[in-house]
């Protein structure tokens, strides 16, 4: 019987465990403050920035949405981050992705102090997460890797796949899961004859956006499937697995919406209020 993990209901709880984080600082008056930087009018990023701001203010943070045009020129983003750096009020970073093909996606996050770098992709906190430091990594492996623990699935020794060989999921989550001794095998999308590798995972994982890519008969009987995409079906949300199908043959499932997503949200207000912590000590 499958069981369908319900990733709402592991951030909501992991949710109220940050409130009382968060009251310990509101008691030394200090409110963990979040700043998002979104340039352009992406549907997907709209969503996740809502989200971010309304999870925040549930746990008694602060959040900032700093909105522009699609037309904004890189050096005044650039200024931007350089200014809520200095920013004492501002204890965390984030800017939504994916940016305008105008903008140097590298050069923005490289400007990004590694100390308010809330999606951990300063090369600072790259590096970091190499050498085994996880204190700052990007939120969705990160909320992955929660997902996993608090289900008591095991990684180590398992065959995992990953199809996503993003710097925001498919490479982070590869470190994290090699931390922890799993066998990992990065696919992408020019991998040759997808379907021989993920048939071979005990645990895979997905974040394409592609909606439907992965079938019922490029699974195998009881593997784990965490689907981490998300895409739009006739003004349905979906995910990469056919989850109707799939479901039938795996032993844990995540659905979508209501998976990956509340999970890595949850992560955002963790390493914002870790980051609020550290900048306190």
């Amino acid at each position: 019987m499958v069981v369908i993990i319900d990733g709402k209901k592991m951030a909501e709880e992991i949710k109220e465990e940050l409130k009382s984080r968060v009251k310990k600082l509101s008691n030394r008056k200090i409110i963990p403050t979040l700043a998002i930087v979104m340039v352009g009018q992406n549907p997907a990023s709209k969503i996740f920035t809502r989200n971010k701001q309304e999870a925040s203010e549930e746990i008694g943070m602060n959040s900032t949405l700093y909105e522009y045009q699609e037309n904004m020129k890189e050096e005044k983003l650039i200024e931007l981050i350089q200014k809520l750096n200095k920013d004492k009020k501002i204890h965390g970073i984030i800017v939504q992705l994916p940016l305008p093909k105008h903008i140097d996606e590298k050069k923005v996050l490289n400007t990004i102090s590694p100390d308010k770098d809330v999606d951990g992709l300063n090369p600072v906190n790259v590096g970091n997460l190499l050498l085994g430091n996880e204190s700052i990594v990007p939120c969705t492996p990160k909320g992955i890797i929660r997902m996993l623990e608090k289900m008591k699935i095991p990684v180590e020794k398992k065959n995992v796949v990953i199809v996503n060989n993003s710097n925001v999921v498919g490479k982070p989550l590869a470190v994290m899961l090699t931390n922890r001794f799993a066998t990992v095998t990065l696919c992408h999308v020019k991998t040759k004859y997808l379907s021989q590798h993920t048939k071979k995972a005990e645990i895979l994982i997905t974040a394409t956006g592609v909606a439907n890519l992965i079938k019922k008969e490029m699974v195998k009987e009881k593997t784990v499937v965490i689907d981490g995409g998300i895409s739009y079906k006739q003004d349905k949300v979906c995910g990469d697995v056919d989850f109707e199908n799939v479901k039938d043959i795996a032993s844990y499932i995540t659905p979508v919406p209501g998976g990956i997503g509340p999970m890595t949200v949850a992560m955002v207000l963790e390493n914002t209020l870790i980051l609020t912590e550290n900048s306190t000590i």
